[in-house]
């Protein structure tokens, strides 16, 4: 053979491999044993051996390739090489037949055999004459084509083939996983390597993958002695271990509860690499150090719980809290540097970062850190919008942040509470902080008159004497100020310094008010109270507090307007629980006061607060965000709801004021004229346009304005003159991350 590139050989190939050669072989063998015995035996013995070792070839072949589908790129990769061998092989082989019978033929004419059929020669047949194969045209480059099965559920295929026709020469990688140039090689690239379209039908079934995948299911776990033992190692864990090692009875019978409740079988068992850069010495940071004297605490209350529900979870979990252990994990994974995705077994699949880690990830991987992007889970605690993650926009906008840019799929930010809807909600865990006796021991506690203010740094008590004097005039109040300074404190005021959390859970369970000094913001301490049975007093905003007004807010990568100092206890809790009151209005202070005095309040915690509610939440994310891969099919559709927002109003106020939940991800349903006339929306024009605010339209002009950049599909922000279209969904009740048919 002129030509023969190698390649690796499945046992298939390798198959029909051998049985082709051994049939070239036995062709010539039958053609010497007719030269040799053609005075002995007659024309129609020779041609029953020759269609005997015929059948005996093509049924062996066929037993080689049963579970191979004939067609273009019928193997677990595509390879013209291959394919243009076979041809000539085959040519050949057709060649050597006809020029045997034509032999057969000959010697019957001459009277060599005793039973002639007939009087004519047997043409070679020609494989560059048949429509099925032309093995010069093939030789020469000829594509074959393939028929593409639809794309629904599928929204970037088309895009990403259009890019592959152009790119597809970028990288060595691409032709080493087969692509050649023609549309079929894109397609079988797109839905078996990257997973942006959906996989042919008529494809081979990779059955060592499958089995591999068996081998690697997830099965939850019972104890914590791995995870000790991993987190041991660094000092910079210490708080978070305590943490843990406090409610793990609690945490392994909450695994065992969901296991019984929803099938946990069947599910890949992820590697995924922690990476806490808030942790490490270069954030300068230094929150290990400080959160035993009263530090902020939130981002590792969250980290703990994460950390944990992976683990329980089944899943391997590395976890890093240095530079140097980044840069040597993420050696291996990046192995080569090109522009396709790793195969085989990884060495991480999902990655759990910070903002801070993001920068830090960023720089120890250089510009190949974008191969790496849609592993990403970012902790986010306020969230980052669209029109912030989106560099260009952002830029556009003239926003000056130095935690956007990012160009991550939005749902890839993971915040502590359900504030921001393009975000996921990760959540954390309300600690109880109860043995079995303190239990039974808080059952005897009674309720006192007293309050108890929600500050233990005494900056936040500044200029909040008469809104505080007015509660004072009904129960005692005590407070958790740290000791060192109590300049703004009330003389009044019982204060406790900082408390250890079991000490704490006592003084909240004798406590019927938990007050509010407006700061700081979104924390978990209001939980905390409500789950222990005090009511909370919530701190009204008007005007609420954003970026645009409010200092604390400047340069985070939200325009997202506080209405209170805890909107979630105020939109999903609410009265008795929580009382959101303009602490400004005397009136308004007392009214609430009295009306908390009058009430018997039970403990509450919503379910997403809870271990099994996070477990749940966590596993659901893990088997169902992918955003490695073109096909978002979750939420289900069935959950999708549209609704038209008045001019002035964003998709999340909408979708919030019909008691549901705006859906980012259903933005791609609701993207072209005709998926709008599914919900009896008519467009009679349309444009497209590279905005927050849109899908929209103006109804009085039938006008309709598509998005043209997915990136920037938000549920924030209002058009002044259009209708934004709205997907909403509905949500679980004690889990609003998650819809009623999303399990």
């Amino acid at each position: 053979m002129a030509f023969f590139t190698p390649w690796k050989l499945s046992s298939q190939k390798l198959g029909f491999f051998l049985v082709t050669f051994g049939f070239i072989w036995g062709m010539m063998l039958l053609h010497f044993t007719i030269q040799q015995r053609t005075q002995h035996e007659s024309s129609t013995m020779l041609r029953e051996q020759i269609l005997d070792l015929s059948k005996r070839y093509i049924k062996a072949l066929a037993e080689e390739n049963r579970k191979v589908v004939d067609g273009p790129y019928v193997g677990t990769m595509t390879a013209y090489d291959l394919k243009k061998t076979l041809a000539v092989l085959l040519d050949n082989i057709l060649q050597r037949i006809g020029k045997l019978e034509s032999k057969v033929d000959n010697l019957v004419l001459n009277g060599t055999g005793s039973n002639s059929t007939n009087g004519t020669t047997t043409a070679i047949p020609s494989v560059g004459a048949g429509d099925k194969i032309n093995v010069a045209d093939l030789i020469n480059g000829a594509q074959e084509q393939c028929e593409l099965p639809p794309m629904d559920g599928y929204p970037h295929c088309e895009g990403k083939i259009k890019w592959m026709k152009d790119m597809w020469r970028s990288d060595v990688c691409y032709s080493n996983y087969g692509v050649d140039g023609s549309t079929c090689s894109f397609f079988i690239y797109l839905s078996e390597v990257e997973n942006w379209c959906p996989r042919l039908p008529w494809r081979a079934v990779n059955h060592k993958e499958e089995e591999a995948d068996k081998r690697s299911m997830a099965e939850i776990r019972t104890d914590f002695e791995q995870l000790y033992r991993v987190m041991s190692k660094h000092e910079e864990f210490r708080w978070m271990t305590l943490r843990i090692k406090r409610m793990d009875d609690t945490w392994i019978d909450a695994i065992k509860s969901l296991a019984e409740k929803q099938n946990l079988e069947k599910r890949k068992r992820k590697k995924i690499l922690v990476h806490l850069g808030l942790l490490t010495k270069e954030s300068g940071f230094k929150i290990a150090e400080n959160a035993f004297s009263g530090g902020p605490l939130g981002e590792l209350v969250q980290w703990s719980d994460l950390i944990t529900s992976l683990y329980l979870l089944g899943h391997d979990v590395r976890i890093s809290a240095s530079i140097a252990e980044l840069k040597e994990i993420m050696k291996k994974v990046v192995g080569n540097r090109s522009g396709c995705p790793t195969q085989g077994d990884k060495v991480v699949e999902l990655i759990y970062i910070d903002i801070v880690g993001l920068a830090q990830f960023k720089k120890t991987l250089g510009p190949s850190w974008v191969h790496y992007q849609c592993m990403l889970r970012v902790l986010d605690s306020f969230g980052t919008e669209p029109e912030f993650n989106h560099a260009h926009y952002a830029q556009s906008k003239g926003h000056k942040t130095p935690w956007g840019k990012w160009n991550l799929n939005p749902q890839q930010f993971y915040t502590m509470f359900p504030h921001t809807p393009d975000n996921s909600f990760l959540g954390f865990v309300v600690e109880q902080h109860l043995n079995a006796s303190d239990i039974q021991h808080m059952n005897d506690i009674k309720r006192q008159n007293q309050s108890l203010v929600y500050g233990k740094v005494d900056n936040f008590w500044k200029d909040k004497n008469t809104y505080l004097d007015i509660i004072h005039t009904y129960m005692e109040v005590h407070g958790t100020v740290h000791e060192k300074g109590t300049v703004h404190m009330p003389n009044y005021v019982k204060n406790h310094g900082i408390l250890s959390g079991r000490d704490l859970q006592f003084l909240l369970r004798e406590t019927k008010l938990f007050v509010g000094l407006g700061f700081p913001y979104e924390g978990p301490a209001p939980l905390e109270a409500i789950a222990n049975g005090c009511a909370f007093l919530n701190p009204k905003f008007d005007p609420p507090k954003s970026s645009r007004n409010t200092d604390f807010f400047k340069g985070k990568p939200t325009l997202r307007e506080l209405t209170s100092q805890h909107p979630y206890a105020e939109v999903y809790i609410g009265k008795p629980h929580v009382w959101t009151v303009n602490i400004n209005n005397p009136e308004e202070v007392e009214k609430a006061v009295k009306a908390i005095l009058n009430q018997k309040n039970e403990p509450y915690l919503p379910y997403e607060f809870t271990c099994e509610g996070m477990l749940q939440r966590v596993n659901v994310f893990i088997e169902k965000q992918d955003f490695c891969h073109g096909q978002v099919m979750w939420p289900p559709l069935s959950a999708l709801q549209v609704k038209l927002a008045e001019t002035g109003k964003s998709c999340k106020q909408v979708c919030q004021e019909n008691q549901l939940i705006c859906e980012p991800s259903y933005f791609q349903h609701l993207n072209k004229d005709k998926d709008l006339a599914k919900f009896n929306i008519q467009c009679q024009t349309s444009d497209i346009a590279n905005d927050i605010v849109v899908p929209s339209i103006d109804e009085n002009k039938k006008h309709c304005v598509f998005q043209g950049d997915l990136l920037l599909f938000s549920c924030a922000g209002s058009h002044p003159s259009h209708k934004r279209v709205c997907p909403c969904r509905d949500y679980m009740k004690g889990q609003v991350a998650l819809c009623e048919d999303c399990l």
